[in-house]
């Protein structure tokens, strides 16, 4: 009987080991599935979790490692993907770490005539704790406030903010996809439109700043890929990159906000900034991963600021959550056109240009 104590113990360290074998293969298949640049669902939402998969990586490289004989083939071939693939991931993340070089240069000038100030908000149609938002907009202090997933009763129970936000663009539905915009400064031209989907609404508006000049916004909330919603990518790419085209021949400084749906290092968001020629502020800076508010192993950035190169920042933030699952965003920029000259501007190249005429005509039927 004294043989059953290290066999049990061997069965063990074997199944162990195995575990790790297929984690660490599963990794690697979960970094290469992007780069299949298929609109099916499977293969996008694989770009989200990419924090993620490096933190599986390096844990699942130095556990094998250190745990067990590396001997055979198979045990090399391992080590060699997991080492490679985190090399890649590391490299993936780089630019959004606070050692990348920033795309937005920091405001040098105090805040004045030409800063906006915006809050962004996913508040989860469903969540009831509208005073938790009623605060936040106290502490934020906002010139503009974006709500998504706003029905009748959000807006409803918000509207009351309407003697410091005198100018609003409202579209509530009951679709999850409704959208309030409330604002300080005055809105010109302001339309509603459906660039895509039938149901699913952006705003398009000119902000005029305290200093007199206008300032082109968008504000979208395009439907994710996913099966309960749509299995396809195909509809949310297309919005993004109409949205990408309407800014590039924008007259006006431009400024994209809104729950993209899609995470900030996608090839999507990284086509739109290259069509648009938009900067992200977090590049530089750090995630700012907004959802998921109710799984810390589980977030990423998909509430989105995106301005022109004649703008600096002045502030980021990650709000506290108000009882929804996306975490709110709080973000200032200071108008200056002289940052255009300091500014590394995204430019689509010759493919670039063809991916996008091929994603904006993608039937979407």
């Amino acid at each position: 009987m004294t043989f059953i104590l290290p066999l049990f113990i061997t069965i063990h360290i074997v199944l162990f080991q195995n575990i790790l074998f297929y984690a660490g293969i599963f990794v690697v298949v979960a970094s290469l599935i992007p780069l299949i640049r298929h609109d099916f669902w499977i293969f996008r939402v694989f770009e989200y979790p990419r924090l993620q998969k490096l933190t599986l990586n390096l844990l699942i490289l130095v556990l094998y490692a250190l745990c067990f004989p590396v001997e055979q083939t198979i045990d090399y071939i391992l080590i060699i993907l997991l080492s490679l693939n985190l090399i890649y991931l590391c490299r993936q993340i780089f630019p959004f770490t606070v050692l990348a070089k920033k795309q937005i240069i920091q405001s040098s000038k105090p805040p004045g005539e030409r800063n906006v100030q915006l809050l962004i908000a996913n508040v989860f149609q469903d969540n009831r704790k509208y005073a938790e938002y009623h605060q936040l907009i106290k502490n934020c202090n906002p010139d503009l406030v974006l709500m998504v997933e706003t029905n009748q009763w959000w807006q409803d129970k918000m509207d009351s903010i309407g003697a410091k936000y005198p100018y609003q663009i409202k579209v509530p539905l009951e679709n999850t996809y409704g959208m309030l915009l409330y604002s300080k400064l005055k809105l010109v031209d302001g339309n509603v439109n459906y660039l895509v989907e039938d149901d699913i609404p952006s705003i398009e508006t000119e902000v005029k700043l305290p200093s007199g000049e206008l300032v082109k916004l968008f504000c979208l909330h395009p439907r994710p890929p996913v099966p309960q919603e749509n299995p396809h990518s195909t509809e949310r790419d297309k919005e993004i990159l109409l949205v990408a085209e309407k800014a590039k021949k924008s007259k006006y400084p431009v400024i994209v906000i809104g729950d993209l749906n899609d995470v900030a290092w996608s090839y999507t968001t990284e086509l739109f900034s290259k069509i648009s020629e938009l900067l992200d502020p977090r590049k530089g800076r750090g995630f700012f991963n907004s959802f998921n508010a109710k799984y810390f192993f589980l977030r990423f950035p998909l509430d989105h600021v995106f301005c022109s190169a004649d703008f600096t920042l002045t502030s980021i933030q990650r709000m506290n959550s108000c009882g929804s699952d996306h975490f709110p965003m709080c973000i200032n920029l200071q108008y200056d056109p002289k940052a255009i000259a300091e500014h590394d501007i995204p430019e689509a190249d010759q493919a670039d240009q063809e991916l996008f005429k091929e994603k904006v005509n993608a039937d979407t039927d």
